[in-house]
C-alpha cells in the first residue's frame, strides 16, 4: 500500500500547526529545572511566566508566538517506501491548507527577498532537505519553523585547519553577538567540516536532536559541556533578563573535510519548535517530538 499525496498533504499541515502550538516535552523539562536552579530571582520569575504562557497556549489551542517563522522540513525517505501521487506538491498544498484553516489566523511571514512582498507562499517554499534511510519502510518528516529571532543571528565561517580552540572561540563569538535577540534560553546547533552547505545542514540537524543524549564522539561531548557552561556564564539569561540560563543545550556534529573547514552555528529560541511524523507504507502515522 503506497503513501498517498493526500496523506502527505494532511501531515504537512498538521506538523506545522503542532510545532506552533506546543513546546516539546524535553524542552519543558529543561526549562522547569532552570526555573528552580537559576541563581537570579528575576530569571526564575521570567521562566515561570514563559512556562505558564506556553501551558496556557497549549490548553487554549493558541500560538505560543505570533512569529510563526517560515516552513522548514527535514525529510527522510526509507528505501522501501512507495508513493502514490506528487510528493513535493503535496507539501506545498499542505502549507496552503494550513494558512487557510488554522485558528487563530497566522501572519504572512514568507518574504520575497527581492521585493519584500510578504505572503503565505513563495519560491522554494516550503524549504526541504532530504536524506535516505536504508531498508526503512516509512517516510519521516520533521517540521522546524525558522523565525526572525533565531534566524537573524545564525552564522557560518570557513577556516583553514582550525584548532578546537579556534572553533570554540568562533561559536562563542556568534552567541555573544546574538545576545538576547534570539529569545533565550536558546539551543545552539553546530556543524563542523564538510562543505559550506553541509556544515549548515549539520548545524540545523543538531538543533533537532533531543535533549539528554550524550554525544558519541568524546571530543565533541567535552566541547558541548564546555560551551554550554561558557554560554550560561555570559549572563544574558531568560529573554535577556539576566541569570544563569542563556542556553538549554549545545549540540555539535562534524563531517570529514578538506583543509578548508566551515563551521556553522544555528540557533533555536526557547520554544524550540519541532514536531515530527513517521508515515508507514500502510498509512499509519506515528507522531513524535
Amino acid at each position: 500500500m503506497p503513501i498517498t499525496s493526500e496523506l502527505i498533504r494532511s501531515v504537512t499541515a498538521d506538523l506545522y500547526e503542532r510545532s506552533l502550538k506546543k513546546i516539546p516535552e524535553d524542552t519543558k523539562a529543561v526549562l522547569r529545572r532552570a526555573e528552580t536552579a537559576d541563581s537570579s530571582d528575576t530569571a526564575r520569575k521570567t521562566l515561570t511566566i514563559m512556562l505558564k504562557s506556553a501551558d496556557e497556549s497549549e490548553k487554549q489551542d493558541h500560538l505560543i508566538c505570533s512569529d510563526i517563522g517560515i516552513p522548514v522540513y527535514s525529510v527522510k525517505i526509507g528505501t522501501k517506501v512507495r508513493f502514490e501521487g506528487a510528493v513535493r506538491q503535496a507539501m506545498i498544498d499542505g502549507l496552503a491548507d494550513l494558512a487557510a484553516n488554522i485558528q487563530p489566523p497566522i501572519l504572512r511571514m514568507v518574504t520575497n527577498p527581492l521585493t519584500h512582498q510578504r505572503g503565505y507562499a513563495g519560491k522554494d517554499m516550503p524549504i526541504l532537505t532530504f536524506d535516505i534511510i536504508d531498508e526503512a519502510d516509512y517516510l519521516e518528516i520533521i517540521c522546524a519553523p525558522k523565525a526572525m529571532g533565531s534566524g537573524r543571528w545564525e552564522a557560518l565561517e570557513t577556516f583553514v585547519y582550525p584548532t578546537l580552540e579556534d572553533i570554540e572561540k568562533y561559536i562563542l563569538e556568534v552567541v555573544m553577538k546574538a545576545g538576547s535577540q534570539p529569545c533565550p534560553p536558546i539551543v545552539v546547533g553546530v556543524g563542523i567540516g564538510g562543505t559550506f552547505d553541509y556544515a549548515a545542514r549539520m548545524a540545523k540537524q543538531q538543533i533537532l536532536r533531543p535533549f539528554g543524549k550524550t554525544n558519541p564522539e568524546p571530543i565533541l561531548a567535552a566541547m558541548e559541556e564546555r560551551l554550554l557552561k561558557a554560554i550560561n556564564s555570559m549572563g544574558f539569561g531568560p529573554m535577556g533578563t539576566g541569570g544563569d540560563t542563556t542556553a538549554m543545550a549545545v549540540h555539535i556534529d562534524y563531517a570529514a573535510s578538506h583543509g578548508f573547514m566551515p563551521v556553522a552555528v544555528a540557533l533555536n529560541c526557547w520554544i524550540n519548535r519541532r514536531y515530527g511524523a513517521r508515515i508507514q507504507n500502510d498509512g499509519t502515522v506515528e507522531w513524535f517530538e
